[in-house]
């Protein structure tokens, strides 16, 4: 056995997260992919099937109160509060990652209308003309933010996270960021770009798709007005498991949806032809929500139960910085390039390495029982969960890579 794998074991022994593994459905694959798709949390299709069997199939109906499927979105919101660093009552889960993007994105423009006084040294009426969306943004924000500028009459600027500060002005709106770019793992500096966009007189909307569940995130603390995610990746929820969308408690008497639905009226079975949102946070509902992955995130999240999101992420950066470690190791130099910052401020949950050939290495490494993912068109990229992958898990992976790029 190599120095490098007793020292995992000696890693592994001594870490406070490992019996948490044994609450997920595994195998002996390394499973470094839940980046893109966590786990399965053991006691999930227990609860699965009481919602098909009992909730849905004897109660019928009557779930929507028993059973609490009408306020399924605001308490799972509530269990992913402490999660991002947030309170209670201002996160809402439902519909997709990109849905919430374009609420919260055309929201926070149409609030940025309603502002006056917006900079410490001048007052303003003219409407902000622009939006700045993140140049290396997953496609879909991107997307998103553009059908978001047409929408609102405003003009898109594609610029970097590390380009914000320059390119902030008193005619940017709002402005659409990665926590952690997907691609490459760098964690982007949340407090610290918040502060600069508040400083313009604009609005901050976050992605979190690649950070909650991994590391400490801050919404409350951080002053971050609007933030969305997923809740497939480190959260475990499932496949299309319904995503979340984040309002800072005092914007949300003015935070208005460009998708109005019943479900966030005020009096929604009052059936009226007229609209009036619903107070608080519920005014980020829109029609009636996905039930049975509602519930099953809903149960997913226990595992989180006494968990602290600082462990996760102190074992998160050992991680990878022993995966890094490995790599190096056992690897033929200049084989392979770390695309992820070395330094832990600025590093997210995910390792991404270059080579040439990376497509079909890791197409090698998945048939070896190591999965990871490719990113077009050079980048291996390896998930870190730290609930359920071990540093056994990460010298093994290194090790087998080594095999596959020689």
């Amino acid at each position: 056995m190599s120095e490098l794998a007793l020292q995992a074991e000696k890693l592994d022994a001594a870490d406070d997260l490992a019996p948490l593994r044994n609450r997920f459905v595994l195998d002996d694959v390394v499973y470094l992919d839940g980046n893109s798709l966590g786990a399965l949390p053991a006691h999930v299709p227990d609860r699965v099937a009481d919602v098909v069997r009992r909730q849905w199939g004897e109660l019928r109906i009557r779930s929507w109160d028993e059973s609490g499927w009408w306020t399924a979105p605001e308490r799972i919101g509530d269990r992913i509060a402490p999660l991002v660093g947030a309170a209670a009552g201002q996160i809402v889960v439902g519909d997709s990652t990109s849905v919430n993007v374009f609420k919260a994105l055309v929201a926070a423009v149409r609030m940025s209308d309603e502002t006056r006084t917006e900079t410490r040294t001048k007052t303003r009426t003219e409407p902000r003309t622009e939006i700045l969306v993140d140049a290396t943004t997953f496609p879909t924000d991107g997307y998103i933010a553009e059908s978001a500028a047409r929408m609102t009459g405003r003009t898109l600027r594609a610029v970097t996270p590390s380009e914000v500060p320059a390119a902030l002005s008193d005619r940017t709106a709002a402005v659409l960021l990665n926590h952690v770019d997907y691609r490459t793992g760098r964690l982007n500096d949340l407090p610290s770009l918040t502060a600069a966009i508040h400083e313009a007189g604009a609005l901050s909307v976050w992605d979190l798709c690649h950070s909650a569940g991994a590391l400490e995130v801050g919404l409350d603390r951080h002053g971050v007005d609007l933030a969305v995610g997923c809740t497939y990746k480190y959260l475990n929820g499932g496949p299309g498991s319904p995503a979340y969308l984040y309002v800072r408690r005092d914007l949300q008497s003015r935070f208005d949806s460009p998708l109005p639905g019943w479900n966030s009226h005020t009096d929604p079975f009052g059936m009226s032809p007229s609209y009036t949102p619903a107070p608080g946070a519920l005014r980020g509902r829109v029609g009636t929500p996905d039930i049975l992955s509602m519930l099953a995130l809903e149960a997913a999240l226990e595992i989180w139960d006494d968990v602290s999101v600082s462990a996760v992420r102190t074992k998160s950066l050992a991680l990878t910085d022993f995966f890094l470690r490995c790599v190096r190791a056992y690897t033929e130099p200049g084989r392979v390039e770390s695309v992820t910052p070395e330094r832990h401020e600025e590093r997210g949950s995910q390792i991404a390495l270059r080579c040439p050939d990376a497509g079909e290495v890791m197409r090698r490494l998945i048939t070896r029982g190591v999965v990871g993912d490719f990113r077009h068109p050079d980048i291996l990229r390896f998930g870190f969960t730290p609930l359920y992958v071990t540093f056994g898990d990460a010298e093994r992976a290194a090790r087998i890579l080594s095999e596959e790029l020689a």
